[in-house]
């Protein structure tokens, strides 16, 4: 069976749309019009539009597009901070909150139409924010899952305790990992597709496929193909190979 999957969006509006615009295409090329994309998360912060992100997600999987959306650690983020604006996710530095700059929670503020500035009172930029996101919007973060398993592969936003059985996982991991996840070279029985961890170009590693490729930043937003075990980025003119570095 044939699956799409597309790396961290970050509120990049546009490149989703040419993102699913390439889907569609190989759709068309390949007669499989009801193959699944996989969103594998942080939807919010960093680039202009993260309220259109969502709301163009919502309205694609309510006319039947056979799209799902896992959550990433951004999306827990700003889920939380609307929940309680004291909230810190547990595996941010102490440091940090999902208002500082370097985080993007305020350009998601401002694609809401709030003031997020960090010199304006917290309690009046949070009461505006509750005012400004759409309940739907809430929900549908509230319910994003985790993963998502074939039976070739697992989808997920940071990646995986290697070792540790799925059902045993625990969600910062899924939300957060690095450091143990991405130099390990074991074989986890299906191919592990994420993102979070920003890489020039997709990165196959033999047992992982790494699909952030800094949209965020600014640079491509990528979708790929998964056939199987076999791997193809989408682009412009149609489907590269992506094989094991």
């Amino acid at each position: 069976m044939t699956y799409y999957a597309i790396g961290d969006i970050h509120g990049q509006i546009d490149m989703l749309r040419a993102a699913h615009g390439r889907i569609a295409a190989d759709r068309a090329a390949n007669g499989d019009l009801s193959a699944p994309v996989i969103h594998l998360g942080d939807l919010t912060d960093r680039g202009p539009d993260s309220r259109a992100v969502i709301q163009h997600l919502i309205d694609g999987i309510a006319r039947g597009e056979p799209w799902v959306v896992i959550k990433g650690n951004h999306d827990r983020m700003f889920a939380g901070y609307l929940d309680d604006r004291t909230h810190h996710d547990p595996s941010l530095n102490r440091d940090l909150t999902w208002r500082n700059p370097r985080l993007g929670g305020l350009m998601t503020l401002a694609s809401y139409g709030v003031d997020a500035d960090e010199r304006r009172d917290a309690a009046r930029v949070h009461a505006e924010a509750l005012a400004a996101v759409p309940q739907s919007h809430r929900d549908f973060l509230a319910a994003l899952p985790l993963t998502l398993t074939t039976d070739d592969l697992l989808f997920v936003h940071a990646g995986i305790r290697p070792g540790i059985p799925l059902s045993r996982q625990e969600e910062n991991d899924l939300l957060w990992i690095r450091q143990d996840f991405l130099p390990d070279t074991t074989d986890h029985g299906r191919l592990v597709v994420h993102g979070h961890t920003v890489t020039r170009r997709p990165l196959h590693a033999g047992n992982r496929v790494n699909l952030d490729t800094g949209a965020g930043f600014g640079d491509p937003l990528t979708a790929a193909v998964f056939e199987g075990r076999d791997v193809w980025v989408l682009g412009d003119h149609g489907r590269v190979p992506l094989r094991p570095a």
